[in-house]
């Protein structure tokens, strides 16, 4: 799944940019799914002390409300994109906010001081309010969100890249590079999705229920090295590839 960013300050075009990305790319034949990242600090999708609320209270775990016309499925805390990402499956994410993932991005913006603000290397164009009296900024192409949607989807069809594994720097940086700064090389050019080693240079895959949980080369290396030397330990074992599977009861 391929996935992109569209960020900005408020009210200066980012909702309009979505739907209409959206739009123009179903049109195109694809599956696309969204997010919108909300930072209103009284936001919830729940009702305080409703029946699914009072389910929560008891658990203390996931909650999924059924309704006649919708279905939520309620965390009742922050997941990370790694997290989402597991609960979805389409051609196309657009993410609107995360200004810190690991993601190529569109910045909207009013003016210049905002876009000073907000550009980075993961920035490919630049849209929303200024692009009413701009075509450029730096090297960025500037794009009208409405009557060059064509343009900003060709770009977005061009640039985009399946979902880096979003590691903490820490953790990982097996390319050499943070997974923010490896979608700043690949949009320049400097290196490539398949520069990941995490994704293309694993021993180890974790799936749990079908679904693939990305695992970072440092502990991959230690559960692979661990599950093999137990392995090559046992009675009768020959070379060849190992294959673990866990079943939950």
């Amino acid at each position: 799944m391929r996935a992109i960013s569209i960020a900005g300050y408020h009210h200066s075009g980012k909702t309009t940019l979505v739907v209409n990305i959206i739009k123009e790319l179903k049109k195109r034949g694809y599956k696309v799914q969204s997010i919108k990242d909300i930072h209103y600090e009284e936001f919830t999708m729940e009702t305080p002390h409703s029946n699914s609320w009072k389910h929560w209270e008891a658990s203390g775990d996931t909650v999924i409300a059924r309704g006649l016309h919708e279905t939520y499925k309620i965390w009742h805390r922050q997941l990370s994109l790694p997290e989402m990402l597991v609960e979805m499956e389409a051609d196309y994410l657009i993410v609107e906010g995360m200004t810190k993932a690991a993601l190529p991005r569109i910045i909207c913006a009013k003016d210049d001081q905002q876009l000073e603000e907000l550009v980075n290397p993961t920035v490919m164009a630049v849209s929303g309010i200024y692009a009413d009296q701009h075509q450029k900024y730096q090297h960025l192409p500037v794009y009208k969100s409405t009557s060059e949607i064509s343009k900003i989807v060709d770009l977005i069809e061009a640039k985009s890249f399946a979902v880096l594994p979003q590691a903490e720097p820490e953790c990982c940086s097996a390319c050499g590079f943070s997974c923010f700064e490896m979608v700043g090389k690949i949009l320049a050019g400097e290196k490539s999705r398949q520069d990941c080693v995490a994704d293309n240079q694993a021993k180890l895959e974790l799936s749990v229920g079908g679904k693939e949980i990305k695992i970072v080369p440092f502990v991959q290396k230690i559960l692979a090295d661990t599950v093999e030397a137990i392995v090559r330990n046992l009675d009768n074992s020959e070379r060849g590839d190992i294959v673990l599977k866990i079943k939950q009861k």
